[in-house]
């Protein structure tokens, strides 16, 4: 049980926690364990000391949390580092099929650098709810002539807390004729019978009332009662037979609904109404597989009646009861085991986290662009799934566990070259025939100044007609460079240099022979 304190200005809880011996810095999975229903503010952990994190620096950097559920149960404060409960749970609304855990998995993404945490926080159950019957009032039809060690199966109770805190045994009010023997169903259900141990006489008491209480193992225990009504009948002495008492089956997964799985043939040995045979399912059939299934209470006919999904269960167990039309009608009852077949009906899935949309074109050969998770929900050879990267690419995947990648510069970059980058990564699986999913990731290569201007030639030489007015074009030159904006060519400084004759004696320009044009570039 969890020891929880009570301060003023947060609430503590003590968790246990268990990091996975196979740590990573990306996807090592730290576990936690705490009880449902802890008060708004509780705090789960400290886990910025369990990650190894310093707490003072988790709002500079940068911390996100993504909960894989609709609500939003946890936070981090980025301050301590805490986790703590921001809504209350409820592990029955959170894991509604009853299973010995309920996980809730989340990621803590720290930035700068980055780094991906797994967390796997486990809700404990406590005993919140007590047992309950389906139906508050049980009748039974029982002949006089039933022989004592007869059973008739009963309405069970049904209780959402797990483990010791589900039900644990029945108790039957004090009877002469009357006892209950329990059972234990293929999911740890518990499931009783009543049982008839002493002969009834209908003439001396045509009517038994009885109550039946379901307790759970929780501290204290909780309990839930039904009236049981017994009225005693005569005639009809053969009760109908099965030709055996469990019928086992295979069925593929997302087989078609109205798809014929058995037919189901119950004898009788008596003659007209007495052998009249109506199917049906019992109590111990639980509510999931008659939605998956229908019976013709008739014929005996099982069919597919919902679609049925391999990831989501994989065995189904059926109850089924065949009893006659006599006055004083009697019944057999049979098992009928389904086992669900796996078909590659799930397509492969690509998560990118922490992608970088833009990189400088001279970033380091080796360097991380993005984390890439794979993933896929079938099972076998059918959940096995292979990466790869479009080829003729400056990049490769490095495989860092089963299911994840890093993204990494293979080769030296060159905006000038090829300015982006579409990086195309499929997923396959290996089913027969395989599914596969792709993933486009673009990267835009940002400019560095690598790339001095230059002229298309060194010398150019101009003619230039004498007497030109002053201010006439006499010629351009253009200069080139491959960079970008801010690297490109900024501006031009020139400086002519003219040569002439003069006359000695007059010292006078006589004429201007040429001139020079000297041109220089920058940024």
């Amino acid at each position: 049980m969890a020891r929880q304190c009570v301060g003023p200005a947060a609430r503590y809880v003590l968790v246990s926690f268990v990091i996975s011996s196979a740590w990573r810095a990306v996807w090592a999975v730290t576990r936690y364990s705490i009880p449902e229903e802890m008060n708004e503010g509780s705090v789960v952990a400290n886990l910025a000391g369990d990650l190894g994190l310093n707490a003072g620096s988790l709002a500079e950097r940068g911390v996100k949390l993504d909960i894989f559920h609709s609500k939003k149960y946890l936070g981090v404060n980025k301050e301590t580092g805490e986790l703590y409960v921001l809504e209350k749970i409820d592990r029955e609304y959170l894991c509604p099929v009853k299973t010995s855990s309920c996980l809730l998995k989340l990621d803590v993404t720290i930035e700068n650098p980055i780094r991906i945490f797994n967390i796997e926080l486990e809700i404990l159950d406590i005993n919140d709810h007590a047992p309950h019957f389906r139906k508050e009032t049980i009748h039974l039809d029982i002949s006089e002539s039933a022989l004592p060690g007869e059973r008739f199966s009963l309405n069970n109770a049904v209780d959402p807390d797990v483990g010791s805190n589900s039900i644990k045994t029945y108790k039957l009010s004090e009877s002469e004729h009357f006892k209950i023997e329990i059972q234990g169903g293929s999911d740890g259900s518990k499931y009783v019978d009543l049982v008839l141990k002493k002969a009834l006489d209908r003439e001396d008491q045509a009517v038994h009332n009885l109550i039946l209480t379901a307790v759970d193992g929780g501290i204290p225990a909780r309990s839930g009662t039904a009236s049981i009504i017994v009225r005693v009948l005569d005639t009809n002495d053969n009760a109908p037979q099965f030709d055996r008492q469990v019928y086992s089956f295979n069925i593929t997964e997302n087989s078609p609904i109205g798809t014929l799985v058995l037919k189901l043939n119950a004898t009788d040995l008596d003659d007209g109404s007495n052998a009249d045979i109506l199917y049906s399912f019992t109590f111990y059939t639980s509510e999931k597989t008659q939605e998956m299934f229908t019976l013709n209470q008739n014929t005996g006919e099982i069919k597919v009646k919902d679609v049925i999904d391999f990831e989501e269960i994989k065995i189904l167990e059926m109850h089924i009861q065949a009893k006659d039309q006599g006055h004083h009608p009697m019944s057999g009852q049979c098992t009928v085991m389904v086992y669900v077949a796996d078909v590659n009906d799930n397509y492969p899935e690509i998560t990118v986290k922490s992608l970088r949309s833009t990189v400088k074109e001279n970033i380091p050969v080796g360097t991380v662009i993005a984390l890439v998770g794979i993933s896929d929900r079938d099972s076998g050879d059918n959940g096995k799934v292979d990466l790869s990267i479009s080829e003729e690419s400056p990049f490769v995947l490095n495989k860092s566990s089963e299911s994840a990648f890093e993204l990494v510069v293979s080769e030296l970059l060159d905006r000038e070259t090829v300015p982006e980058y579409s990086i195309v990564l499929t997923v396959t699986d290996r089913g027969i025939p395989p599914l596969s999913d792709n993933e486009t990731i673009s990267l835009e290569l940002l400019d560095v100044n690598d790339n001095a201007p230059h002229f298309p030639k060194s010398f150019y030489t101009i003619p230039v007609m004498e007497n030109n007015a002053p201010g006439s074009l006499l010629s351009s030159v253009t200069a080139f460079d491959p960079d970008f904006h801010e690297n490109h060519v900024h501006r031009k400084r020139m400086r002519i240099v003219c040569f002439a004759r003069a006359d000695d004696s007059e010292r006078d320009l006589k004429e201007v022979l040429c001139c020079e044009l000297v041109v220089w570039i920058s940024r």
